[in-house]
């Protein structure tokens, strides 16, 4: 490995790259603060029991891809792995946790052990929202209809969605029981971690992407006929409202998603454009306990991986936007010149205008060379006989037209 290169499933983003993200984040705050949504900064680690107690210590992500550490106290911290537990041990203590609505949303990097792949990373960033302290069908439909927006926006098209339910804890014995019957004859011919699954967490076989598992868990019952009316209901009011709003999906009986903190409503976004591992979103209704806490909080929501959706918008090819280019480049010509254009370069920063120069005697040449270089949109050139008359020269790189400015006039005739 090159000395120069990051470590494996990390990578650096150069300011020609970093335009496309930002365009994500500005995005995802405009089309969020329309539904009333505020955003919220955690920590990006927090003390290891946020996350096995939120998250279950049955997940893959909790056995096999946090990266723990003790700090010089003893204490266990993690880097996070997804943002839903942490925004909830913040919002557990507000009035959320009394059924008053509160509604976030966060961006950030966020830290699995994987192995690395297209569109998956060791270090990776996520969008997301969190709408908690309330539970109602409409609440559920509406996050996705936001995440939707959010990824029109976005100029992504052609997703596909699919939703199921997990119903409530009350639900499950009888479909647990029904899941392990049908498995439990199947448990020599699959893989190693969904035989131990089988004793200890049963849901998370349908989240296996073993080959060798696939065609049990195709086969696999469907566990939602099994829960009560109320689950059902709750679900079948979620797709009613989404039919509604013209809102395509697919109800996929397998789909639990990977974190055993989820309740009711759960669904995922795919796309094309991003190979075998094509999901690009998703999330759902949770119901999550927070250490220290006697009650779980309760709350929807979902996340979007940043490089995944950077890479289904190449694939539509959408134009990547451009760098940011300065405004104007001061080409000093002479000691006096170069001391001059240093404090008219200040005085246009501070007056919202984006100004380069040398701050080194050089050639005419050479300088003309630098505003090529850095694409500016004028050059300003200043000499002794410009100081003497007043007036310098602005040139548009564009068409080539020169003018002379007075340096005061300077900022107007950029705009």
């Amino acid at each position: 490995m090159a000395k120069t290169a990051p470590p494996p499933g990390t990578g650096d983003i150069f300011p020609e790259e970093a335009a496309s993200w930002l365009q994500l984040e500005q995005t995802a705050r405009r089309v969020f603060q329309l539904y009333g949504y505020g955003e919220i900064r955690t920590p990006i680690f927090e003390f290891t029991e946020v996350f096995r107690h939120g998250l279950g210590d049955e997940t893959e992500v909790v056995q096999k891809e946090m990266y723990t550490f003790e700090d010089r106290g003893g204490r266990s911290l993690t880097l996070r792995p997804e943002g839903t537990a942490g925004v909830m041990r913040a919002l557990s203590g507000t009035d959320a946790m009394n059924g008053v609505e509160n509604r976030v949303f966060y961006m950030g990097p966020m830290f699995r052990g994987e192995r690395p792949a297209a569109g998956r990373r060791r270090q990776f960033h996520q969008v997301g929202v969190e709408n908690a302290g309330r539970v109602s069908p409409g609440l559920d439909a509406e996050c996705i209809a936001m995440l939707l927006h959010f990824l029109e926006e976005c100029g992504i098209t052609g997703t596909s969605l699919m939703i199921n339910t997990r119903g409530v804890p009350e639900d499950r014995k009888d479909a647990e029981a029904a899941l392990r019957e049908h498995f439990a004859p199947h448990a020599a011919e699959m893989c190693e971690d969904c035989r131990v699954r089988l004793e200890r967490n049963v849901w998370r076989i349908l989240d296996c992407k073993q080959e060798c598992c696939q065609k049990w868990i195709d086969a696999a019952p469907d566990a939602a006929s099994l829960f009560g009316q109320d689950s059902r209901d709750y679900f079948r009011r979620v797709c009613d409202i989404l039919a509604d709003q013209n809102i395509p999906f697919r109800v996929e009986p397998r789909l639990v998603r990977g974190l055993d903190y989820y309740v009711h409503t759960v669904f995922e976004l795919t796309h094309p454009g991003l190979g075998a591992q094509n999901a690009i979103a998703g999330g759902g209704r949770y119901r999550l306990l927070t250490p220290g806490s006697n009650r779980p909080i309760e709350g929807v929501g979902f996340a979007a991986g940043m490089e995944r959706l950077l890479i289904a918008r190449e694939s539509l090819g959408v134009p990547a936007p451009a760098p940011e280019r300065p405004k104007v480049f001061l080409l000093s010509l002479g000691e006096k010149a170069l001391a001059f254009n240093a404090k008219l370069a200040s005085e246009l920063r501070h007056g919202g205008v984006s100004a380069f120069l040398e701050y080194e005697a050089k050639s005419m040449k050479s300088q003309m060379r630098t505003a090529d270089r850095i694409r500016a949109q004028y050059v300003y050139i200043l000499g002794e006989s410009e100081l003497e008359s007043g007036l310098g020269q602005l040139k548009n790189m564009a068409t080539g037209e020169q003018k002379p400015v007075a340096p005061g006039d300077l900022s107007a005739a950029l705009r």
